[in-house]
């Protein structure tokens, strides 16, 4: 795939190379031919097997967990394409580490977000291109450009032939309003809420539900599911306030810790999924279905390439 003299290449750290290569089928280019292995003392090793210079280089690596080894091989590739005279550099992120840790919440907590924005940018990445980040504002981190795909569409296909009219989305809580109406807006249904509140201290939260789901089928929609203790709990309420069968679905599976014992004793009848994070083995669930990002993620990669609108992906 030519545009004029520049080559394009896609490269892949160690995050996600199953995603990595399944972009490539879509682009139609084969994987770049790079190692990141380790050194002895546990250092990350790189090395860049084939010519990159002024080629329009795009890195394709989440840094999900381990987060401090994925960033590390992300900025340690950005680097070595730099070194190497690449013409242009596009950090391909589809999931963004840290993005939770956007602003100071209390006294003297770090801005982790945007460190982490500003580590890619001295390492020499010249441009972004990530999925539904944790917070909006994270854009604005960096100075250079950041290209910000949705998942949002990609989960709504999945239920549009599965679910009826008489479905509800639901926001697990107050601050996913925006995400859940969105969502909603694609399947042309209605929304419900989820609020919590803490009568006092030391009394445990209570959830209340805004909207009428009794006796109707719902969704609940979020950006990340990391513990899964928010979504199961939410799942819980939705049922003891007369819901029906209750999906769930999110573009980020961290799944840390109790999560999966968590979904598997829920009464979530079905996650649905993306795969900008791949699932472990023992994380793969009957619960739990994947759906692939890969045509979004290389359709994008093919506009920035040809210098084209990456908006227009959701016109």
């Amino acid at each position: 795939m030519n545009v004029g003299k520049r080559d394009i290449k896609v490269f892949a750290g160690n995050a996600n190379k199953e995603l990595a290569e399944k972009i490539c089928d879509e682009i139609g280019v084969p994987l770049g031919n790079s190692e990141v292995g380790r050194f002895s003392d546990g250092e990350i090793s790189v090395k860049i097997n084939e010519t990159v210079r002024g080629a329009d280089v795009f890195v394709i690596q989440p840094t999900c967990p381990p987060v401090n080894e994925n960033l590390m091989e992300l900025l340690i590739l950005i680097d070595a394409f730099k070194r190497a005279s690449a013409g242009r550099i596009n950090a391909v992120i589809p999931y963004y580490g840290y993005a939770r840790q956007d602003r100071k919440a209390k006294a003297r907590d770090p801005i982790t977000s945007k460190l982490v924005a500003d580590l890619l940018t001295k390492a020499g990445a010249d441009r972004v291109l990530c999925m539904d980040l944790h917070a909006g504002q994270i854009q604005g981190y960096f100075d250079i450009p950041v290209d910000h795909l949705l998942g949002g569409p990609i989960l709504v296909e999945y239920f549009k032939n599965r679910i009826d009219k008489d479905t509800v989305v639901v926001s697990p809580d107050v601050g996913g309003v925006q995400r859940a109406r969105n969502f909603a807006s694609l399947l042309d249904l209605p929304i419900a809420i989820i609020e919590k509140r803490r009568p006092k201290a030391n009394v445990s939260e209570v959830m209340n539900v805004i909207g009428d789901i009794k006796d109707k089928n719902v969704i609940l929609v979020d950006d990340i599911i990391d513990t899964a203790g928010s979504i199961t709990k939410a799942a819980k309420v939705l049922k003891e306030f007369g819901a029906l069968d209750v999906y769930a679905c999110c573009t980020h599976p961290v799944l840390s810790g109790p999560a999966i014992e968590r979904i598997e004793n829920s009464v979530i009848k079905k996650l649905v999924v993306t795969d900008t994070i791949p699932l472990a083995p023992e994380k793969q669930i009957d619960k739990i279905e994947t759906v692939t990002v890969a045509p979004l993620i290389a359709e994008a990669i093919r506009r920035i390439y040809g210098n084209e609108s990456v908006s227009k992906l959701f016109d």
